[in-house]
């Protein structure tokens, strides 16, 4: 593999969260001879991309065009994070369009002109876990995503593997991810975005109440994974050529949001105080009470790296880049 600073590199979804995350860590390895892909719209995502270095930015509309006449040239890389992420979208034609046509598209594309090519898929896709939450894409079948954003993201997993393309490229089941650059995320974003805000407001930070006798209020646990951990795991799996199929991205660790509540309230050297509150209807039969990954597979490829802990990642997120109101710059760690 060509060092990253000999790389060309297309980055969809890049003025996104992880998207825009890689850019930086793409930087920070000396790569800058990236094509940003994303929709910047109406909203303030653009500002992620400020302090990044790249060579070119492509609307996502005009990117399969300019691929196939050639207009972009070659990549040796091809990130593929632009979708819809929204797990609480209904328009489910939307999602067909955007992320399972399109990443087909893409993907066929990467491999034509031998392009790697590594995209997002989502934990979203093991629904309530009872099949299991293992990287493992003998078991797809039986996997039943609890909503039509996860079911998306499964489409293309099922399709990769069908068609015969899965064991080329690299997809990535991204679990709770947090950090720095999720600002225009709005109901997206994640409990430590939303509630440094409360703590600063209110002095309290409100958590959704159980609907299962076997989980108590706020201790319904995720897989929560700081996003500089994030997309060190996925450009390892790209520079790892060796490396193909799915793999799970997240700390290997289940922790309670009332865990995570309280490295907020610590982080901000606030006193805990938590309110639980009803849940909306809308989504409590599509709630996740419990994620956890599987990561033997991605350590297996010799990924060696210590995983931030919850409170040092979440401390770091706070002090460094939400309270003072800061985004990624490659400039600084």
């Amino acid at each position: 593999m060509k060092n990253w600073s000999e790389q060309r590199v297309l980055v969809t979804g890049g003025a996104g969260f992880i998207g825009s995350a890689l850019v930086w860590a793409l930087n920070r390895r000396g790569c800058e001879n990236i094509v940003v892909c994303d929709i910047l719209g109406t909203n303030e995502k653009w500002r992620n991309l400020t302090s990044l270095r790249f060579a070119d930015y492509v609307e996502a509309e005009a990117l399969l065009p300019r691929l196939q006449n050639g207009a972009l040239g070659k990549f040796d890389l091809v990130l593929h994070l632009g979708a819809c992420s929204a797990t609480t979208e209904k328009d489910a034609s939307y999602l067909i369009r955007n992320n399972y046509e399109f990443t087909k598209d893409l993907a066929l594309w990467s491999l034509a002109n031998a392009a790697r090519f590594v995209y997002a898929s989502s934990a979203a896709t093991y629904g309530d876990g009872s099949a299991g939450m293992e990287d493992d894409d003998t078991k797809l079948d039986t996997l039943r995503p609890l909503n039509m954003y996860g079911y998306s993201k499964h489409l293309f997993d099922l399709h990769a593997k069908r068609a015969g393309f899965l064991n080329k490229i690299v997809g990535l089941k991204y679990f709770n991810i947090y950090g720095p650059n999720e600002d225009h995320k709005s109901d997206m974003r994640s409990l430590v975005h939303k509630s440094t805000a409360q703590v600063q407001a209110e002095k309290l930070i409100r958590l959704f109440k159980s609907y299962r006798p076997d989980f108590r209020d706020g201790e319904q646990k995720r897989d929560f994974l700081y996003v500089k951990d994030c997309v060190a795991m996925t450009l390892h799996l790209a520079a790892t050529p060796k490396a193909n199929g799915l793999f799970n991205i997240g700390g290997g660790e289940a922790r309670t949001w009332i865990d995570l509540a309280n490295a907020v309230f610590a982080a901000l050297n606030e006193k805990p105080k938590i309110e639980f509150i009803e849940m909306p209807e809308t989504i409590r039969d599509k709630y996740q009470y419990f994620t956890q990954a599987n990561i033997a597979r991605l350590r297996a490829t010799g990924y060696t790296e210590k995983i931030t802990s919850l409170e040092n990642a979440v401390a770091d997120y706070v002090r460094n880049y939400l309270v003072p109101d800061k985004r990624l710059d490659p400039a600084v760690a």
